[in-house]
């Protein structure tokens, strides 16, 4: 695939905007492990934390459900922080070279906010990549909880991506039994081909997608944590008080208490 532009990153960002309700978003951000036979000579490389051997689809996805960019070929084993900051999403991003649009107002507001990735909690809080408040800050706080219905509402998008992938290509529901490198081959063309069979109409609902990726995903992963700047606290509370306020949507409030937002 080719590297995204900064008018690709603007398209997304728009459509973000206007079907999922999160401003300033320029894709959701997950990884799928792809069962494999266990390579030979590999000791416990590929063995991950459901005690079967995989190989990672890291992997950003736009509000239509198409691959903007992706990683292929982490071991099972590794994990998130290392999985992102190797790639090569986590390497542009740190060095300013992933052709970010500039920071820009948030619609109906004059709070500049950057733009941003939305991931899970398995992914480090930036100031390009947010993730939802975790369980402890959502105690008696209402906002922090509209904040994370949001923010997984625009998310689920990448899980659902992963859904469709396994819906399309039946391999994705059997143990692939290839040498690694061409497990990288023939999991790169299928996402390939997934993007141009996006033109086709979706016939899968949300809720049936969910089951299928949603245990291959990097979800029960130990987060990043540590050392998260100031700066990504900031702007992840200027996002919460844009959803409680102009950017509000009639059925947050209800959605937020009902449904599970991390």
């Amino acid at each position: 695939m080719p590297q995204p532009t900064v008018e690709q990153f603007q398209r997304v960002e728009e459509k973000f905007w206007r079907i999922w309700n999160y401003p300033n978003c320029i894709g959701a951000l997950d990884g799928k492990h792809c069962v494999i036979e266990k390579p030979p000579k590999t000791g416990s490389m590929y063995f991950n934390y459901k005690k079967e051997f995989s190989i990672v689809l890291l992997a950003l996805v736009d509000a239509d459900y198409k691959f903007i960019t992706v990683d292929v070929g982490a071991y099972g084993r590794n994990s998130d922080g290392g999985i992102f900051r190797s790639s090569f999403l986590g390497q542009a991003l740190a060095n300013g070279t992933l052709n970010i649009p500039p920071p820009k107002s948030l619609p109906l507001s004059d709070v500049i906010a950057p733009h941003v990735i939305v991931c899970d909690e398995a992914f480090p809080l930036t100031k390009n990549t947010m993730r939802p408040f975790p369980g402890n800050a959502l105690e008696n706080n209402r906002e922090n909880k509209v904040y994370n219905y949001r923010h997984c509402r625009a998310r689920r998008v990448v899980e659902n991506a992963f859904g469709i992938l396994a819906k399309k290509f039946k391999i994705y529901n059997r143990k692939f039994n290839l040498k690694p490198e061409n497990m990288d081959t023939i999991i790169l063309a299928t996402t390939v081909l997934h993007n141009f069979l996006r033109n086709d109409i979706c016939y899968w609902q949300p809720g049936e997608l969910e089951d299928t990726n949603t245990p291959e995903g990097l979800n029960n992963l130990t987060g990043v944590g540590g050392n998260n700047p100031r700066e990504a606290f900031i702007i992840r509370e200027n996002f919460k008080q844009f959803f409680v306020s102009d950017g509000s949507v009639p059925w947050q409030w209800e959605k937020a208490f009902t449904t599970r937002s991390t």
